[in-house]
């Protein structure tokens, strides 16, 4: 970030528009109630209504591929990713194409929410009994919700 865009303070780095340097966009997801968040950094793209060419031998989770303009994504639905049960596909349902480390893979998600600016300093660790390997942290977004943040290093390094 140049010095031009950031403001110093004495108390925190902010933007001309008052928004703390430590601040990250992420889209987030429903998938089995659960509202999970993903840095845009990763997403390339939502896509809904594609094919998937199944794949035999691996596991559950992995739907099979997809070919998006000449390149092909592996598909994974998440909802089986962590451990939750199968559900019908309905119209809500989505993939989000993830770039992580040159690596793509598409999330099969029940449904998009929205794109929040975060404060990464308010993401708090998962507590060690509830630890689940692909949440990195989680945060309040407000009085009875709470958003989960995937741990996409992890997502592609379990597939």
């Amino acid at each position: 970030m140049s010095a031009d865009t950031a403001v110093n303070t004495a108390a925190n780095e902010v933007m001309e528009d008052g928004t703390p340097i430590s601040t990250e966009r992420f889209l987030t997801f429903s998938s089995d109630g659960l509202n999970i968040g993903v840095s845009t950094n990763y997403v390339i793209e939502i896509i809904t209504n594609h094919a998937i060419t199944m794949v035999p031998l691996v596991p559950d989770y992995v739907k099979g591929i997809i070919n998006l303009r000449g390149q092909i994504i592996p598909i994974i639905d998440i909802r089986l990713r962590m451990g939750k049960p199968a559900i019908e596909y309905t119209s809500s349902t989505c993939i989000i194409v993830l770039n992580i480390n040159s690596v793509y893979i598409g999330i099969i998600v029940d449904a998009v929410q929205q794109v929040m600016d975060i404060d990464q300093d308010r993401i708090a660790p998962v507590p060690v009994e509830n630890q689940q390997e692909l949440i990195s942290g989680m945060i309040s977004s407000s009085e009875r919700s709470v958003i989960l943040f995937l741990d996409c290093e992890q997502l592609v390094q379990s597939y």
